[in-house]
């Protein structure tokens, strides 16, 4: 299995708000079943060669932004792969992990209760709050004090939430002013192969319907983050068999929507789906799937008021129908 970039130059620029085009929600997601998905490591496991290397893409951006977080949250932290990472970049920092499916976080547990005599000592060492603590919940209602975070992370778990102008809003209220929201997501191209092997075997949704970057930078305005940022990538995954991508592609965490067909994939319509992957062979005799990965990061500005220090607050009118 090898993990290509696409040859296509990332696109990162700034976001525009265009208040015309409403924000997309997202698409009918059953949060218990994408509780109970994620509730079986050994399931998602095999998975984590992206998560990881998305995660270090998110890195590369990260230390471009210089920052001293003293709390920072990652949100649907999972098995805390990410919480070691940021301990090491944020040495004086209070790591907080959340997420809504439990089995993750006593894995976590686990590990903690087995670190090394040295890292016990550096623990008694760092300012009292600094360390790794978690926390089982959803991030889009936070068990936390509005102001109280200085920099929320969160890889690929936004996706999995079907009210993501929400969760942008619960973000917004933990965090300080001045400070900073990064995130990577997929995109609305990520599984295309799928999607298109599917819709030969039955009319039953398969694939989640991703959000496009363009509605969630609208979403982030909307919320009141200032100038978000929104870049994209392609990466692409090869197989060798329809068996490793279909294993990959449940290690994702598989189907959650509720509009999913409630029975087994009838025999037939199983067999005209894998013929239309095999039918996606490139050349090589590679199969292949790919991800629209979507990064962005945020900032909480200052509330805006006028020189007697009156907030402002802005109403929109909605607009009139011809």
């Amino acid at each position: 299995m090898m993990v290509l970039s696409s040859p296509v130059e990332p696109n990162c620029q700034p976001y525009m708000h265009a208040p015309a085009n409403p924000p997309k929600l997202s698409a009918p997601i059953d949060l218990h079943h994408v509780r109970a998905l994620f509730s079986r490591p050994e399931r998602t496991r095999a998975a984590d060669f992206l998560r990881r290397e998305i995660a270090s893409r998110m890195v590369d951006r990260l230390e471009l932004v210089k920052i001293a977080p003293l709390r920072v949250l990652d949100a649907g932290c999972g098995d805390g792969a990410d919480l070691g990472m940021l301990q090491k970049m944020y040495a004086a920092a209070q790591i907080l992990g959340v997420d809504a499916a439990e089995a993750p976080l006593r894995a976590v547990r686990s590990q903690g209760a087995r670190q090394s005599s040295l890292n016990q000592l550096l623990a008694k060492l760092l300012p009292a709050k600094a360390g790794i603590d978690l926390v089982c919940g959803d991030f889009a209602d936070l068990p936390l004090a509005p102001n109280s975070i200085d920099l929320v992370w969160s890889n690929l778990a936004l996706h999995w939430h079907p009210q993501p102008d929400r969760v942008f809003a619960e973000w917004r209220r933990v965090l300080r002013v001045n400070s900073l929201l990064m995130f990577s997501c997929f995109g609305p191209d990520t599984l295309r192969e799928l999607r298109t092997a599917f819709a030969e075997a039955d009319l039953a949704p398969h694939v989640l319907p991703f959000v496009d970057m363009h509605d969630f930078g609208d979403q982030l305005v909307e919320v009141g983050f200032s100038t978000p940022v929104l870049d994209m990538e392609v990466i692409t995954v090869t197989y060798d068999t329809t068996q490793a991508l279909l294993a990959d592609v449940r290690a994702l965490g598989g189907n959650p929507l509720a509009t999913r067909s409630r029975g087994l994939t009838g025999r037939q319509a199983w067999q005209r789906m894998l013929a239309a992957l095999e039918r996606q062979r490139r050349p090589d005799g590679k199969l292949t799937l790919t991800f629209e990965v979507i990064y962005g990061h945020a900032f909480r500005p200052a509330p805006r008021t006028t020189s007697k220090g009156e907030a402002i607050i802005r109403f929109d009118l909605p607009r009139k129908k011809n």
